[in-house]
């Protein structure tokens, strides 16, 4: 097939958890906590901005990572009928070229039925800040950011096409991703095998990475390595979906 005509893998880290009632000062602290750790990854991280009615509006609303001004952007970002589904702010890092820019959605504080609690970002698929960022090293550090900040029920670093390949669902936290963070209380990460690599994060849980390589659809020792781990993390009760 022409190159012109092959799909480009994209790449997401998210965050997710269960109901969880928090104010948006509470949520803001969240905020604060990740965007600051983020500065400190990689360039590309280090601004965010709102969303406009154009790229040029955008840039002119710039994100400040204070408590004050994300406590602030948070109440703005309530829903209008319910209470329950939280609060919701979406930014993006203002990179001039679409497919080497980063965007990132976090839900917090929601609580009832209809909510969605999660931090996900949209990860830059070709170019320079693509070139750097898309390694096990970065990812890991991003993963590990969103553990910290947000004190999710599972965490994920992976190519969507990966994740395509090797799960019916694609729900996070149900299928071997390239990072994958689990907290202390869903148990013991088992020995895994090479070159998958174990490291704590603090006290409060785990990260699993699949390989140091970047992760791709295409390689079928990735693909193996995924489904030789998933029956181990499943078999240790680390594998589950976000409870309600």
């Amino acid at each position: 097939m022409p190159d012109t005509f092959k799909r480009i893998d994209s790449y997401i880290a998210g965050a997710y958890w269960g109901a969880r009632k928090e104010t948006p000062e509470e949520c803001a602290l969240r905020a604060e906590k990740f965007l600051k750790a983020m500065i400190n990854i990689d360039p590309a991280f280090a601004r965010w901005f709102q969303q406009g009615k154009s790229r040029k509006d955008a840039l002119k609303r710039v994100i400040e990572p204070s408590l004050p001004s994300l406590e602030k952007l948070i109440r703005r970002g309530k829903d209008r009928f319910f209470d329950e589904i939280g609060y919701s702010v979406w930014a993006w890092n203002g990179a001039l070229d679409d497919y080497d820019a980063s965007g990132f959605n976090f839900c917090c504080g929601g609580y009832g039925e209809v909510r969605s609690n999660r931090c996900v970002l949209n990860l830059p698929t070709r170019g320079p800040n693509a070139e750097r960022v898309l390694s096990a090293p970065v990812l890991a550090e991003v993963v590990r950011s969103m553990a910290l900040a947000w004190e999710p029920e599972t965490a994920i670093a992976t190519s969507t096409m990966h994740r395509d390949t090797i799960s019916a669902t694609g729900v996070a936290g149900t299928y071997m991703s390239w990072v994958m963070y689990f907290p202390r209380e869903q148990g013991t990460v088992p020995p895994l095998p090479a070159p998958v690599r174990i490291e704590p994060v603090e006290d409060k849980g785990t990260l699993v990475i699949l390989t140091p390589e970047k992760l791709t659809a295409d390689n079928p020792e990735h693909i193996d390595l995924a489904q030789r781990v998933h029956p181990l993390l499943e078999k240790a009760g680390l594998l589950r979906t976000v409870s309600s």
